[in-house]
């Protein structure tokens, strides 16, 4: 298995955006912001800067750092900035499609930078092509400039809102011009967008801990359906649809986000530890040491031991210098890729009842590998607790999952995935043991998320080529 192929078993989360208005250093501290975001997505990163003459832009693959290299940011100059880091889902991994997107038209230039996916992309690019439309990407967010383009509206903000009526999906969505900054998030608002404050400068990000990064105030989450306009006369918020309803994806707060991010006020380290604990009351088990598969699941295990009384320990590490791809000089190699990723503490295994506590399990490989690891290290038992529901139900938002035969949860059942990935006993979170653990306070009964990929009812229509039936 190389590391590709464990990428390949988490869910991967498209996106991060982050922009700023009216700073002196905004390219330099979206260059921060997106750091921040890196764990979002690795694949590419960009950055745009206005000047209010002119816009400019810089963008590559790989990790921020990489993209950002030796001089290349001082050749930015501006006081606005948007920036993108890019995991792919929706389009090929490839510069053309490494966000933000550029484009000119007939009011100057514009920069888009898009987090999530629309699931009506397919229809509406293809009407636009035989209206004579010529696409320069595979990405979907170049659909959305494209309906921007063809407005018959000459003011932005009329232009993004005409073409924020035809799309349908997930987007937490920032646009640029020379002169403004804009900021929109979908009606249902799955994916996170938040505005913040530093000094008289707004600020914009996918999580707040890019706020805490280059020091600015959290002032509010962007709604639903809202439109957020910043120019020289301020920020002003307006309203695309009124026809909204609070469905955040719930992996956001169960593996996406940072664990010093909030959502909604919520503290996405502490929700974790919240699931871990009510995991432990749904799924206890007699253990001599629990342990969690870094580092999104560490928060869980801390809840699941503290709940349960037995002790927390490190008994996987992570190797943080593993990028998204390395040599594997040949196949007798190749299956120890694995241990490239993740390697046991021999010595807090060893001769133990281990609980190991993961977030999620999508296809089923990875939680093998590291159940027989822990085995090959001395543990004497392997109990497998997902601090998640099964995921049974792909994902059409901007998660890598767009087909349920991927999924081991779709086709098997509790029992069978225990015996597939070798552990002594193996528990599911329940979906109102989640909804509970994570505390909003939305309506009932899903309690402001989106719980799709657990259920099946999406919150949106679903087109896809097949035109197969999705329950809504």
């Amino acid at each position: 298995m190389s590391y590709d192929d464990l990428m390949l078993d988490k869910l991967n989360e498209e996106c991060g955006v982050f922009g700023i208005y009216g700073h002196d250093h905004a390219p330099e501290l979206t260059y921060y912001g997106l750091f921040a975001l890196q764990h979002r997505g690795q694949e590419s990163a960009g950055i745009a800067v206005a000047d209010g003459r002119e816009l400019l832009h810089h963008k590559g693959m790989g990790l921020v750092t990489d993209v950002f290299l030796n001089d290349r940011l001082s050749h930015l100059q501006g006081n606005r900035a948007i920036g993108h880091v890019r995991y792919t889902t929706a389009g090929d991994s490839r510069i053309e499609n490494a966000q933000p997107l550029i484009f000119n038209f007939r009011a100057g230039t514009l920069a888009l930078a898009h987090n999530g996916n629309l699931v009506n992309a397919g229809q509406i690019k293809r009407y636009l092509e035989r209206q004579g439309s010529i696409f320069q990407t595979t990405s979907d967010t170049e659909v959305i400039a494209h309906l921007i383009a063809r407005s018959a509206y000459d003011e932005i903000e009329l232009a993004v809102k005409e073409a924020l009526s035809m799309i349908k999906g997930a987007y937490a969505l920032l646009i640029m011009t020379k002169d403004k900054l804009l900021a929109a998030l979908d009606p249902n608002g799955l994916r996170p967008l938040s505005l913040g404050q530093l000094g008289d400068s707004y600020v914009l990000s996918s999580e707040t801990c890019a706020f805490d990064v280059i020091g600015a105030n959290y002032i509010r989450e962007v709604e639903p359906g809202e439109l957020i306009i910043i120019d020289h006369n301020d920020l002003r918020s307006e309203r695309f649809t009124n026809q909204t309803q609070r469905t955040i994806c719930s992996f956001e707060y169960i593996y996406f986000a940072r664990p010093d991010s909030n959502i909604s006020g919520i503290n996405v380290h502490l929700s974790r530890k919240e699931l871990g604990k009510k995991l432990a009351a749904e799924a206890p088990v007699e253990a001599d040491v629990v342990t969690g598969v870094p580092d999104s699941s560490i928060s869980a295990a801390i809840g699941y031991a503290e709940a349960t009384g037995i002790p927390y320990e490190l008994g996987l590490i992570k190797n943080r210098y593993v990028g998204r791809t390395f040599i594997q000089p040949n196949q007798a190699l190749r299956a120890q890729g694995v241990r490239m990723k993740l390697s046991a503490v021999r010595k807090v295994v060893e001769g133990k009842r281990v609980v190991m506590i993961d977030d999620s399990i999508v296809r089923g490989t990875t939680s093998s590998r590291i159940v027989k690891m822990l085995r090959e290290a001395g543990a004497t038992e392997v109990h497998v607790r997902i601090s998640s529901p099964p995921v049974i139900h792909p994902c059409y938002y901007g998660i890598d999952t767009s087909s349920r035969e991927e999924l081991i949860a779709a086709k098997h059942s509790v029992e069978e995935i225990r015996e597939a990935i070798g552990a002594d006993s193996l528990a599911f979170l329940s979906i109102e043991g989640m909804l509970e653990a994570i505390g909003r306070s939305d309506a009932a009964p899903n309690r402001g998320h989106c719980l799709a990929c657990f259920t099946g009812r999406y919150p949106t229509e679903i087109y896809t080529e097949e035109r197969e039936t999705v329950l809504k």
